[in-house]
């Protein structure tokens, strides 16, 4: 059995206030994710979502614990984790095709200006920028300037693409175009994702996997939740699919109501931080297309209601 593509070990993350006492943000977070999965990581404001990518890409450490990405663990930045942060975080004096080339001649610093120019092209295309290239920041809708620095984030062929809520500051339409673009480029290339979202249905359109977060302080993982929908999803039929609202209503229950009581029942079910919960919502076996499953070695979740 092979290792993860990226493996979490007790990660904790404290702080020192204010005459001395201590603050315990989040603490012995265990979990995994495999090569080409996508993850979304949900929870409330304070919980420490932010930090715990942060930490993935090495520009926080961690207080306690370990990060393995690739077998080798994260001790600083690297090109091999590529972030896409909430702001598109452009040099507004490059063009379009400026802002990409400086990301790919840093990490390709002996190539030539024509094969970075020519690599740049493939991935401005990819995202649907074709005959902006010479544009600037300024001249950019909200959606292109975070075309552009998707663009940027693939055109170094990470080996992971770290998400923090890139699409929260669009509108509506715009963020909705721009998530089904992701999906497709994540199913072109086939790339790792970890993504930090506030979404509930857009986590549930990208994400295989989902991963459950308690308030703060003293956050921890409560489950993670198997996406149980097709992968070539698209947003028009998501919620005709049978499983949609049950994994929906599923998610929204605990952030509602679970993710405030967790910690005073975790104990008494017995709940091990070293193996969170697997749960996948599913229908019910009186209709004959499955039921919630969960991993028989790990305490069971609340009973999920179906809605009809």
């Amino acid at each position: 059995m092979t290792d993860p593509f990226i493996r979490i070990e007790g990660i904790a993350k404290r702080f020192i206030e204010r005459g001395g006492a201590q603050t315990t943000v989040f603490e012995d977070l265990h979990f995994s994710v495999e090569a080409g999965e996508f993850v979304c990581l949900i929870g409330h404001s304070g919980c420490g979502k932010t930090t715990i990518l942060n930490v993935l890409a090495g520009l926080d450490e961690a207080s306690e614990g370990y990060v393995f990405v690739a077998g080798r663990e994260v001790k600083g930045p690297s090109l091999d984790r590529a972030v896409i942060f909430q702001s598109h975080a452009l040099m507004p004096w490059l063009t379009v095709m400026g802002n990409i080339a400086f990301a790919v001649s840093s990490r390709w610093a002996d190539w030539s200006r024509e094969r970075v120019r020519t690599h740049c092209q493939k991935y401005i295309d990819l995202v649907n920028l074709t005959g902006a290239e010479k544009k600037r920041p300024a001249e950019l809708s909200g959606g292109m300037k975070q075309r552009v620095g998707i663009a940027r984030a693939l055109a170094i062929e990470p080996k992971m693409l770290l998400m923090d809520e890139p699409f929260s500051a669009l509108d509506a339409l715009t963020r909705g175009v721009l998530q089904e673009e992701v999906l497709r480029i994540c199913a072109e290339t086939k790339q790792t994702v970890f993504m930090i979202t506030h979404d509930v249905d857009e986590a549930i359109f990208l994400a295989d996997k989902i991963v459950l977060m308690t308030n703060g302080p003293h956050a921890q993982i409560a489950e993670i939740v198997v996406n149980t929908l097709p992968r070539n999803r698209t947003r028009h039929d998501l919620h005709k699919h049978p499983h949609y609202y049950r994994i929906r209503n599923h998610l929204i229950e605990f952030l509602v109501d679970r993710s405030r009581a967790f910690s005073a029942t975790s104990a008494a079910t017995g709940y091990d931080r070293r193996s969170p919960p697997l749960v996948t919502p599913g229908l019910n076996p009186a209709e004959g297309e499955g039921a919630e499953k969960i991993s028989a070695e790990r305490p069971a979740a609340p009973t999920l209601v179906a809605v009809r």
